[in-house]
């Protein structure tokens, strides 16, 4: 039967990354540990111009090199099995730069990106704050940054150890000096302008 609602599905069920990539749901959604998850309706201007500002930023400082950043939607499966059916964690993440190019293929990313920034919106707090941080840790995103538009806030988030360690919070006057990208830096007052 060919799944075209989010209502025909069982939301208590465990499903893979080839039940999510067999569906033609209008709906967006991500798979937590073969958990379905909503996402938020489309993002708000102000989260717009916050990833732009942000990816433009990024693109722009990794022009000729191998790396690439990629925005939502753009499924990142985060397992590492060998075949797609045993894997259950699908995101979509504002924002991720990934420099192993065998990573890429024309479904994604396969594995765990290099940086991944995902930016509060209401309603999504909890996902990125708690399901998401504990996810992109045990996959092993070398870094992770939320961002917060209500307080012009950016938590950085670096993994040491296959844990990750909290850089002090950056806000609207300081600049973010990114950790797995060498050199890179971001003046956050351009980023919430």
């Amino acid at each position: 039967m060919e799944i075209t609602s989010l209502s025909q599905l069982d939301l208590n069920k465990k499903y893979s990354y080839a039940d999510y990539f067999s569906w033609k749901i209008k709906e967006r959604v991500e798979l937590f540990m073969g958990k379905i998850f909503e996402m938020s309706p489309a993002p708000a201007s102000t989260h717009q111009r916050i990833s732009r500002n942000i990816g433009t930023a990024l693109i722009n400082y990794l022009d000729k090199t191998p790396c690439e950043v990629f925005y939502a939607p753009f499924d990142v499966r985060l397992e590492r099995e060998k075949e797609d059916n045993q894997t259950f964690t699908v995101v979509q993440p504002d924002i991720c730069v990934i420099c192993d190019v065998k990573k890429v293929d024309e479904r994604g990313c396969k594995g765990a990106p290099d940086l991944i920034v995902e930016i509060l919106s209401p309603g999504n707090s909890t996902k990125e704050m708690k399901n998401k941080f504990e996810l992109y840790e045990k996959a092993g995103v070398l870094e992770y940054w939320i961002v917060q538009p209500s307080d012009k806030t950016i938590f950085q988030y670096v993994l040491i150890d296959g844990q990750y360690v909290n850089h002090k919070p950056t806000t609207f006057e300081d600049t973010l000096y990114a950790s797995c990208i060498d050199g890179f830096s971001l003046v956050l007052d351009k980023v919430f302008k």
